[in-house]
């Protein structure tokens, strides 16, 4: 990822002075804290949002306290939509989303909103289809189609084209998409409208979007157990809830039409073609244009106030998240995700670094 550094320095240089000036600095390595949290007050944490996300925290939260007992972390999977709709209403501590907020979404917060970005992760097209005699292979336009109610047969021509040899059957195809605001539909919908113009014409990318087709379920856990009951279904959810749920899920083609399997090899892989961060840290990485890229891919963002107005809950939740995208980051692989690329730790870092209460940074000096 040697692109990202050139963009990744100036953009750490500039966050850096501004942390300074404050009287704290960024840095690199485990955790290091020095707070009320750390040295014996009881904090309780609430988060929500993303259930992309929710098995890693879940495990954090497990976890977390085992390094830090005077913390308690709740968090609650409730779509990307409901964690955005919470932070912005200041109910939670953190949200959680794989959608950005957009610029409208941001003007109506109370105050300024960071985006931290804390994993990786791939979106796949999940199927029941008991008949197939192999796994089966899907390109962009085809699950355009297929999500715009073109596509309505497992034997369709563009589907037998991809897989001839997986027998498809001439059974109608059943989709089953998000019904709540979700960050999961977002990286989908993302991907779908680089690779269809009439996508983008249409439902367009949100975390909510008007489907053509399809009945929906609720959370990526929702989906999941609504294909794996109904024989000729077709859904989306992240990694994790496939592999778990004993899902078949496909290959995708790639920009450069290779067809890859997600993995947290080939979602680091996407990752490595960025060229540009922008310093808010809100970008994507659907249909990147390397050879081994996973094209339906994306971060999780936590979602944090600038400006804390509890001192202790903040200077918490701030080391959790440092702790999160330091330490944290060895749970990410075996539950399915992609740590954070190297070059993003120092972005997050001076993120976290700005955080304060009273104008007073609130994570010790690093």
């Amino acid at each position: 990822m040697n692109r990202m550094a050139s963009f990744v320095g100036a953009v750490v240089l500039s966050a850096l002075i501004g942390c300074d000036r404050e009287g704290g600095s960024a840095g690199s390595g485990a955790t290091q804290v020095s707070s009320q949290a750390s040295s014996g007050a009881a904090v309780a944490l609430t988060g929500a949002g993303s259930t992309f996300v929710k098995p890693l925290c879940d495990t954090w939260s497990a976890e977390y306290p085992k390094v830090r007992p005077g913390v308690r972390i709740n968090y609650q999977g409730i779509g990307s939509g409901g964690g955005i709709k919470q932070i912005t209403e200041k109910t939670v501590d953190f949200g959680a989303t794989d959608g950005p907020m957009t610029d409208e979404q941001l003007k109506k917060a109370s105050g300024e909103i960071l985006h931290i970005p804390i994993t990786m992760g791939a979106v796949v097209p999940i199927y029941n289809l008991p008949q197939g005699k192999k796994p089966l292979i899907f390109n962009g336009p085809v699950l355009a189609e297929l999500f715009l109610g073109k596509i309505t047969k497992w034997n369709d021509p563009r589907l037998v084209q991809l897989n001839p040899d997986a027998g498809l059957p001439d059974r109608p195809i059943t989709i089953v998409h998000r019904s709540d605001g979700s960050g999961t539909t977002y990286i989908w919908t993302d991907y779908l409208a680089k690779v269809s113009k009439e996508w983008l014409a249409g439902p367009g990318h949100a975390t909510t979007v008007n489907w053509p087709v399809g009945r929906g379920a609720k959370g990526n856990d929702g989906v999941a157990a609504d294909v794996k009951q109904n024989e000729g279904s077709l859904g989306y959810v992240e990694l994790i809830y496939a592999a778990n749920n004993n899902i078949a899920y496909g290959d995708v083609q790639n920009a450069g039409g290779r067809p890859v399997h997600a993995s947290t090899e080939s979602v680091s892989a996407a990752a490595a073609t960025l060229t540009t961060i922008p310093p808010d840290l809100r970008v994507s990485i659907t249909n990147a244009q390397g050879e081994n890229a996973y094209p339906i891919s994306g971060f999780t963002w936590a979602l944090v106030y600038k400006e804390q107005s509890d001192a202790a809950k903040g200077q918490a939740v701030v080391e959790f998240l440092w702790w999160a995208t330091h330490d944290g980051q060895a749970s990410s692989t075996p539950l399915h995700y992609a740590p954070l690329p190297a070059e993003f730790v120092p972005l997050v870092e001076a993120k976290l670094s700005s955080v304060s209460a009273a104008g007073k940074p609130l994570l010790a000096r690093r």
